[in-house]
């Protein structure tokens, strides 16, 4: 096939979303497909051949972070040509809720489009005063894919449009199941290590919590670390400190995976606006044994086909139970290992090589719903 994928936001600041698209289309170029992408990007952002930038963004505050997108005039000209030069059998917008390039592709679509929701979100004023624009262009989409349950609610609760599909995010778990851990970030049973990672200047990661649960977990383990790593500033950074945390910074996907691979217990204390858990799926993948806060998304993406779970869970927003759940498997060596075995286990079921074909059988939905409803000479799409 042919396919066009947008993506909203910058890969000046590679984010969730982007990464996804990202590793979207590298698993959809070794399906033997034809992959184009379109998205943002300032000229002296390196980005893959298959890239097409639609120019420079800006920032602008979107779903309890910093987003950086693309729209006007110039933006919606770029998209049409894309369009209309690429000859897609199918395109795919990511996130078209978004005031950026998806959305504008979704009203210039020309043909079979699918569109994947990433978001979610209990209550959002930017989708309840763009209800009126968007909702017409939601139920034109060919098909609609939310990554994960309560996803599908957001799109459902602001806007009564169902998705037709529930794909989770891929994740290339390779990476992180052949990870070599690391010494400097490597527990002991006396020193054993506990980490984060991520873009913790945004309160909604949960650092400020993670941090609050230390002098806890040092009253039952002394000499346990806790480790911070990811983007974040140096304000972010000295709060860390202060707090008796070791400051890692910033690691590229090697060093993270590395990273996950060596610390008895990676803490997810995010406080909202996640709608999946890709970093509980490479934790899982990297040996790790995960606590996580109990949202939604968390909890969907670490149960079991079985109802178990391959993560230990505790409330939003509470340093005593993320203490607690720490402490507890910090005392049970055996049931940490077995946390982590089967967070191994949860992880393989989303790698690109179950997911991949699953988004590919949702564009050949998406054909048939095209050519069954806007009626228009298509591609033979039986095979690659």
């Amino acid at each position: 096939m042919r396919i066009g994928i947008v993506c909203p936001y910058s890969l000046d600041r590679p984010g969730g979303v982007q990464l996804h698209v990202l590793d979207l289309a590298q698993a959809l170029i070794a399906r033997g497909h034809d992959v184009s992408v379109l998205a943002p990007a300032a000229e002296d952002t390196p980005v893959p051949p298959y890239v097409s930038s639609a120019g420079r963004s800006i920032p602008i505050r979107y779903n309890g972070s910093t987003a950086r997108l693309t729209f006007g005039l110039m933006a919606a000209s770029r998209v049409r040509e894309w369009l209309k030069l690429g000859h897609f059998d199918v395109v795919h917008l990511h996130e078209p809720g978004a005031p950026s390039l998806s959305l504008i592709a979704m009203w210039a679509r020309i043909g079979p489009t699918v569109a994947t929701f990433h978001s979610s979100q209990s209550e959002s004023a930017a989708m309840r005063l763009a209800k009126p624009w968007i909702k017409p262009g939601y139920e034109e989409l060919d098909a609609r894919i939310a990554v994960s349950p309560s996803a599908a609610a957001t799109v459902r609760d602001h806007l009564r449009v169902e998705a037709t599909h529930i794909i989770p995010n891929g994740v290339d778990t390779s990476h992180y199941v052949t990870a070599v851990p690391d010494p400097r970030w490597t527990g002991t049973a006396e020193a054993p290590s506990i980490g984060i990672l991520g873009r913790l200047d945004e309160p909604r990661k949960g650092l400020e919590d993670f941090l609050a649960a230390i002098p806890a977990v040092r009253a039952a383990h002394p000499h346990a670390r806790f480790l911070v790593a990811g983007r974040f500033s140096d304000r972010v950074a000295a709060k860390a400190a202060r707090a008796g945390a070791e400051v890692v910074g910033e690691l590229d996907e090697a060093q993270k995976a590395r990273f996950m691979a060596s610390v008895d217990i990676y803490c997810a204390p995010n406080l909202g606006g996640e709608s999946f858990g890709i970093v509980l799926v490479e934790a899982m993948a990297a040996g790790a044994a995960v606590v996580a806060s109990d949202l939604t998304a968390f909890m969907d993406v670490s149960t079991l086909a079985d109802g178990g779970h391959a993560a230990a869970h505790h409330a939003v927003g509470d340093p005593a139970s993320i203490g607690a759940s720490v402490i507890a498997l910090l005392d049970d060596p055996a049931e940490r290992a077995a946390l982590a075995e089967r967070g191994r286990e949860c992880a393989a079921a989303f790698d690109w090589s179950n997911v991949a074909p699953r988004v590919e059988e949702t564009y050949r939905d998406a054909i048939r719903m095209d050519a069954e409803f806007h009626p228009h000479p298509t591609k033979d799409v039986t095979s690659p």
